[in-house]
């Protein structure tokens, strides 16, 4: 291999969820932008986590030979046969058919190991204990009611509270994908978050994830108005507020479709609430009226804007 190393000493997971079919890579480490090296995905052919003394080139050909028709094992055996500091590895990779294939090299640091499951694999190495990569796959398999990054992010938890990284936490990193392969190897992420320096990087992760599920139901709330299905949409809208009920943005869009769709009374409680905290927000409306992408009735406009 002749690619960039890094000293990624981490413990990540490599799944495949066996409901949806969609894959995915956790990781975290007391290391900068983890995500930047360790974790590779590609929808529909598999996931790779490459640490220890990370070959990125490692990740990269080794979703390509899934993509040309090898499965885990004759990936890692391959990439591990072209390898000559193999034993300083540490790699797992899953297919799209969740087969699972794991190397830790004798040269990892200690402690180093991993536990290869059913259709996922956890993996350590520069860990407080050798209970860390049990711990995630015992967390992973107890969150089973979660949605699959959720779940991920659990297996992370797991780990960390057994000890995680003897040296401490810094960086996070979640990557997933769906389920169907593409002709464009950076289609079908559902997915992409990296906390690259932070006090507490799961905590942060799980709290990006839940502000990924609020926007990702505004988004399918834009769509659902765009077919004309306005109370579905508003359905959506509503539990994006749900999830990430902080974020005043949400909020706001939230009331200017309730008064595109005539619940003009409702649309101005909200308004009111997110005018109070932001004045910037009324200054947007004006410019959003000028555009006609707001109401264009007078009177409504007035006393929206006078009640503020």
């Amino acid at each position: 291999m002749s690619g960039l190393t890094v000293s990624d000493l981490t413990f990540s997971i490599v799944a495949r969820d066996r409901k949806t079919g969609q894959l995915g890579v956790a990781v975290q480490s007391h290391w900068f932008a983890v995500g930047a090296a360790v974790p590779w995905v590609r929808a529909g052919v598999g996931a790779v986590a490459t640490q220890s003394f990370t070959d990125i080139v490692i990740g990269s050909l080794g979703l390509k030979m899934m993509a040309a028709g090898k499965d885990a094992k004759q990936t890692l055996d391959s990439l591990l046969q072209s390898d000559r500091n193999s034993e300083d590895r540490q790699v797992a990779i899953v297919d799209s058919r969740g087969s699972v294939a794991v190397h830790t090299g004798r040269k990892c640091f200690p402690n180093a190991g991993h536990f290869k499951g059913d259709q996922f694999s956890c993996q350590g190495n520069l860990m407080k204990n050798s209970r860390v990569w049990e711990a995630m796959a015992e967390s992973y398999l107890a969150n089973k009611q979660l949605e699959f990054p959720e779940r991920l992010i659990a297996a992370l938890e797991g780990g960390q509270e057994v000890g995680g990284d003897i040296r401490g936490k810094q960086s996070a990193c979640l990557l997933v994908v769906s389920e169907k392969p593409l002709t464009n190897e950076f289609q079908g992420k559902l997915v992409d978050l990296r906390v690259d320096d932070h006090p507490d990087p799961i905590r942060e992760l799980r709290r990006l994830m839940r502000l990924r599920r609020g926007y990702d139901l505004a988004t399918s709330g834009d769509i659902l108005l765009i077919e004309g299905k306005s109370e579905d949409a508003m359905k959506a809208y509503a539990k994006s507020v749900e999830y990430v009920p902080e974020e005043d943005e949400l909020k706001y869009w939230q009331a200017v479709t309730l008064i595109q769709i005539g619940r003009v009374s409702e649309g101005k409680v909200l308004l009111k609430r997110v005018f109070k905290k932001n004045r910037n927000w009324l200054a947007l409306t004006r410019m959003l009226a000028d555009k006609g992408l707001f109401p264009n009735d007078p009177k409504i406009l007035k006393d929206i804007l006078s009640s503020s």
